[in-house]
């Protein structure tokens, strides 16, 4: 009897699985085997094989170390944007003195 608990692959194990569901499916079975022996579903297999096909362990490991930065810096992206507009917003609100002259106009908050 299988228990439908859900489980979390790690990108090394899912190559390994990759790699011995090729090797099964290449000795001659049927995916639906290889997928019953390797307790996924058929769609885990394609997801993973669209995901991590043709990868080595180390390219999934740089992989998911790269989508760690990019969520890191999304998020200070963000950030920045929220303190410009705060700012902007502040400075709106301030009262602004313009003063002229024959050299140009000169700015200065009060």
């Amino acid at each position: 009897m299988t228990s439908n608990k859900r489980r979390r692959h790690t990108p090394d194990q899912v190559i390994r699985k990759l790699a011995e569901g090729h090797k099964l499916l290449a000795g001659g079975r049927e995916l639906d085997e290889v997928c019953r022996h390797l307790e996924i579903a058929e769609s885990t297999w394609h997801r993973w094989l669209a995901q991590y096909g043709g990868m080595k362990a180390n390219d999934a490991k740089r992989l998911k170390e790269l989508e760690a930065e990019n969520a890191r810096l999304k998020k200070l992206v963000a950030n920045q944007a929220l303190d410009i507009d705060m700012l902007r917003e502040i400075s709106e609100d301030a009262p602004i003195d313009v003063k002229c002259s024959t050299l140009g106009c000169l700015t200065v908050g009060l």
